[in-house]
């Protein structure tokens, strides 16, 4: 029996708890704000080592695809990239396990929504 797909990621907002390309400030982790309209994903991202970023990619039923570019901090260099994440959802919460390649090697980061105030 097929997955059913998880609720949309419109509006939500999401914080890095950890990442394998580098340590998660845990004052100011990188922040991600998600827009979703008919398959497609938009938004942008700040914090920790980024000074800001864009992302732009499709939906599937449990995933998301995005080609991503960001403004590092330190230094202003630009990044570019693609990502696959799996959506996974814990404690009525959506979670993002994200993959993507960067420094010539395979990278994880997780990022969990964060609560309304």
């Amino acid at each position: 029996m097929a997955s059913s797909p998880l609720p949309s990621l419109d509006g939500r907002v999401f914080r890095m708890v950890s990442s394998t390309t580098s340590r998660v400030d845990p004052v100011s982790p990188t922040v991600f704000r998600y827009s979703e309209r008919d398959g497609a994903i938009w938004g942008e991202y700040e914090g920790d080592t980024v000074t800001f970023g864009r992302f732009v990619g499709v939906r599937e039923p449990r995933a998301v695809r995005v080609s991503f570019v960001h403004v590092l901090r330190e230094g202003g260099s630009v990044v570019a990239g693609e990502g696959n994440s799996d959506i996974e959802e814990h404690d009525g919460l959506l979670r993002l396990v994200e993959h993507y390649e960067m420094h010539g090697a395979a990278q994880r980061s997780v990022c969990e929504e964060l609560r309304e105030a």
